[in-house]
């Protein structure tokens, strides 16, 4: 005789409870949760800048983590209040913080939401990852990784565009073929705008090529 629900649904759930009231006889009761939004009032991981999952097999540890490296700075102490177990006093602290200083908040965030819910070797994982794509430090093995096998490659090539999909970096041909032509494509560091580009295989490093789409897309292909 309890609903729990979202605060946008409140005027609902006490009509349910009136129905129970009026059809039973009996009381019923509705307690609502805060709704996650962002500074624009929009619902955070559901539609806004696409969904984010706490299962691994739909949203990996290390895009977890990115999801909330890459919040607003408007939203970082609201979620690190809301989401993790920090000391409010802590956190507190970190209202004078400015620019580099707001970029480490969110690292707190997305390391503390990450070990909380994938634990603390996946949270180590993707943090250095990250540290190794967009700082030059950590360790590069912990970056999500596409490997390839021979069948993959046709003449010895494979073209830009399939790696693109097979990368999950594009759902569609379309989508890659746009973001080639737009200058977002990557590979280890050089853009590459031909839409027909053949990615050799001997082209790609032995520890790994790093294809990258925009600035926060990206992933290291491997050759199996």
């Amino acid at each position: 005789n309890m609903q729990f629900g979202g605060d946008d649904q409140w005027s609902n759930m006490l009509g349910g409870t009136e129905l129970i009231r009026r059809k039973l006889g009996k009381d019923a009761y509705a307690m609502t949760i805060t709704l996650l939004l962002n500074s624009e009032g929009k619902k955070m991981g559901k539609t806004q800048s696409g969904a984010v999952w706490l299962d691994p097999n739909k949203t990996s540890p290390f895009d977890f983590y990115q999801y909330w490296r890459n919040v607003a700075d408007a939203d970082v102490l609201k979620c690190l209040r809301m989401l993790t177990f920090l000391p409010l006093e802590q956190i507190d602290e970190m209202d004078t913080w400015e620019g580099s200083q707001l970029n480490r908040a969110k690292e707190i965030l997305a390391y503390e939401l990450t070990a909380l819910v994938h634990g603390e070797e996946e949270a180590k994982k993707a943090e250095s990852g990250a540290k190794a794509m967009f700082a030059g430090g950590g360790n590069a093995e912990h970056m999500p990784t596409t490997e390839l096998k021979d069948e993959d490659f046709t003449d010895g090539s494979i073209d830009l565009i399939t790696l693109l999909q097979k990368a999950e970096l594009v759902e569609t041909r379309n989508e890659g073929r746009r973001a080639i032509e737009q200058g977002g494509v990557t590979l280890d560091g050089e853009k590459i705008t031909d839409i027909k580009f053949q990615v050799k295989k001997e082209s790609i490093l032995p520890e790994g090529s790093v294809l990258r789409r925009g600035k926060k897309k990206f992933k290291k292909i491997c050759v199996g």
